[in-house]
């Protein structure tokens, strides 16, 4: 089993790059890695509560996959979210805006995790 470390600063719906780190981050927990997630940039934006994304363009009525709802899928598999604060706070994200299980962090917790990891993947 490893400790990974899955980072991404990308929006949640802008591209797929960060529904992509949360389908490799509930893989990895279904294989009994340990994982643990950094969100910075766009990426806290995955956390606020109430997202109800759009229709993909083109599809007939199929939704975007939730973001907030797999980072609860991952949160209840043991996996461990943490957002970066400043990126939080330069977006307005306050605490009471975040789904239950997410915690604001800082860089030198990330620093902290980064050496502390056994792999470290970045979308």
């Amino acid at each position: 089993m490893a400790d990974i470390l899955v980072i991404t600063g990308e929006p949640p719906y802008g591209t797929q790059r960060l529904y992509t780190a949360l389908r490799f981050s509930l893989a990895a927990l279904s294989a009994d890695h340990e994982v643990k997630i950094f969100l910075l940039e766009d990426a806290v934006w995955a956390a606020k509560k109430g997202q109800s994304p759009a229709e993909i363009q083109g599809t007939l009525g199929e939704k975007m996959p939730d973001a907030g709802g797999l980072l609860e899928r991952i949160i209840r598999q043991g996996g461990d979210i943490r957002l970066c604060g400043v990126c939080c706070q330069e977006r307005g994200i306050g605490e009471e805006d975040l789904i239950p299980g997410t915690l604001k962090d800082g860089m030198m917790a990330l620093v902290e995790r980064v050496v502390n990891a056994d792999k470290v993947v970045s979308f």
